[in-house]
């Protein structure tokens, strides 16, 4: 059991619940910021006391590594934390889309139409099994969300992408994406389409991450104008505000109709998915409410180090890992920053600088 790291503290005294998702574990320490000790060390920190942690979703990287891989990796740090949570508390996974594959095959057998907080088997899959198991006694899994309070809804997020794309886009669009859930939706027709999971299901292992890369990149293209220039990393410090920009113009509202597409009557919605915690203080609060101005939305953010958006960049930042969601009886989500305060090398490893080739004839 690694012990409580000295740093900054949140008071726990009226927390009940911590929402984390976007671990990626297993993706590598280039960028999975968990695989190192100091994050871990913090985050263990951070559960003691609380009464429920959720797991909201990629908490394992299932997509671009197979399980083989990652849940060696996830094992020890799932362990600590059943048991810093303890038989008092409860853990609640939400599978997302890059862990999906933990319910794929309950999710294509089952019968009954899937609700916005339908209940997981513990033993839907075998790899399942073996996630919860170190989780603890107390847990339970339910997808696509949960509702975690009266008019407080939860979900992993990947919902969202179905609506990034306008509704009137056709050919490859309508044949990547399928036809979009209107009005009245269930889960199911969100589950219906090719998702990234199902089409990375589908490729082998080797060829999956350079898919995810591949939509990722698809999914930022979405931004209005967005130059090619910006994925670079010498470009950071103008690719995380454009992101930002994407986020009040595309993600938030493509959540947003999802809530409403499926009947989702709430007063706060937390998501993970799009690594970008908020609202933070320098947020503009109306970019996180709803069409309606009623419903107020928070992302968890990521525990992922993206050198595409934090190459020589410093905390507090939109994209810095380590975000989580706290919620406490009778006081509305707010979104804290629990790695604020380290450096990027006890969170990362840099590649390598690649030598200049020598050209013909050089005595370089």
């Amino acid at each position: 059991m690694v012990a409580p790291a000295a740093g900054p503290r949140i008071s726990w005294l009226r927390v009940r619940t911590l929402l984390v998702s976007d671990f990626h574990l297993g993706a590598g320490r280039r960028h999975a910021v968990l695989e190192w000790a100091r994050p871990r060390e913090r985050l263990l920190a951070a559960v003691e006391g609380i009464d429920r942690l959720v797991l909201l979703g990629d908490i394992i990287e299932l997509l671009g590594s197979s399980p083989a891989h990652s849940l060696p990796i996830a094992e020890p740090l799932l362990r600590d934390l059943g048991e810093r949570i303890g038989a008092g508390g409860e853990v609640v996974l939400v599978p997302g889309n890059h862990d999906q594959l933990l319910i794929a095959r309950w999710l294509s057998a089952r019968r009954e139409p899937l609700a916005v907080d339908t209940v997981v088997p513990l033993d839907a899959s075998p790899a399942l099994g073996r996630v919860t198991s170190w989780l603890g006694p107390a847990v339970r899994v339910q997808y696509p969300g949960i509702w975690l309070a009266d008019g407080v809804w939860a979900t992993h997020g990947h919902y969202l992408d179905r609506h990034l794309l306008p509704d009137s886009s056709y050919g490859v669009t309508r044949g990547l994406l399928g036809r979009l859930p209107r009005d009245g939706a269930r889960p199911d027709d969100y589950e219906g389409g090719p998702s990234v999971s199902r089409l990375a299901a589908r490729v082998p292992v080797s060829l999956r991450a350079p898919l995810s890369e591949a939509l990722e990149i698809a999914r930022a293209a979405t931004m209005p104008g967005a130059p090619r220039r910006l994925l670079s990393p010498r470009m950071a410090p103008l690719t995380a505000p454009v992101l930002g920009f994407q986020m009040r113009r595309a993600s938030i509202p493509a959540l947003a109709r999802v809530v409403h597409r499926l009947g989702i009557a709430a007063d706060c919605v937390i998501f993970g998915h799009v690594h970008r915690l908020g609202p933070l203080a320098a947020d503009e609060p109306s970019d996180w409410r709803g069409p309606t101005g009623t419903m107020r939305l928070f992302n968890t953010g990521s525990w992922v180090y993206e050198p595409l958006l934090l190459h020589g960049a410093r905390p507090p930042h939109p994209y810095w890992p380590g975000g989580a969601v706290v919620l406490q009886d009778g006081v509305p989500p707010r979104a804290v920053g629990l790695l604020d305060d380290l450096e990027a090398s006890e969170m990362h490893r840099a590649r390598p600088r690649r030598r200049p080739r020598r050209r013909p004839g050089s005595l370089a």
